[in-house]
């Protein structure tokens, strides 16, 4: 199939929905293999007043959530779904909640070396599977690393203050058009889709789009 059509997802590496719903997303897109999308990923701090050197995780959960109790409640759902997903969850390794600015700007700097997707799973997989803190510089360029990108060239525009601005620029417009959560999929530049969707949906929402693409060319 010729036509392509933009995927965009507005995503946090520190949120464990956008991880469970990129899974899900995954799945559809293996049983479609001739799918439209063209996907670029777009930043979205969960946190983004976190100090520049994250914080203690167990400290910021139970200040977010209101003590022990809340967070396990929290998170009660997420551990279910991530499970049904296939994935398992160190959230008992996790030290620390990061700032996640340093991870948009890598996978913004992957994107330009079409990498965008890879570093989206490496952070993810550092994070949530390897417990690593994806906030540290050194962490980043190792992950750089993993994927292709010179680690060194990563590590000095981490010490810069590179597309800061831009980051938080782009960050802010998503919220102004009205994004307040992530995931969110805007299929085509106009149809949101919120949330962690399962595969049947979007295998449904690829059907739908690719019989419209066909009757276009009729």
């Amino acid at each position: 199939m010729t036509e392509t059509i933009k995927l965009d997802i507005l995503s946090d590496p520190i949120c464990p929905w956008c991880y469970i719903g990129k899974t899900h997303l995954d799945k559809a897109l293996a049983q479609v293999p001739d799918h439209p999308f063209v996907i670029e990923w777009h930043p979205f701090q969960l946190n983004p007043d976190m100090p520049p050197e994250g914080m203690d995780r167990r400290a910021y959960l139970e200040g977010k959530f209101g003590g022990k109790d809340g967070a396990v409640r929290a998170y009660a759902p997420v551990v279910e779904h991530a499970q049904a997903a296939g994935l398992s969850i160190n959230f008992e390794q996790m030290a620390r909640t990061p700032n996640t600015l340093d991870a948009h700007r890598l996978i913004h700097w992957a994107g330009i070396e079409g990498a965008q997707t890879a570093a989206v799973d490496a952070l993810f997989d550092a994070y949530f599977v390897q417990a690593r803190d994806i906030g540290d510089h050194e962490v980043l360029a190792d992950i750089a690393d993993g994927i292709g990108l010179d680690a060194s060239v990563i590590r000095k525009l981490l010490d810069s203050s590179a597309d800061r601005d831009a980051i938080r620029d782009r960050d802010a417009h998503s919220r102004k058009m009205g994004i307040t959560s992530v995931p969110t999929f805007i299929v085509a530049g106009k149809h949101a889709v919120p949330g962690a969707q399962p595969p049947e949906l979007w295998v449904q929402v690829i059907g739908e789009l690719q019989a419209q693409l066909a009757q276009a060319e009729a």
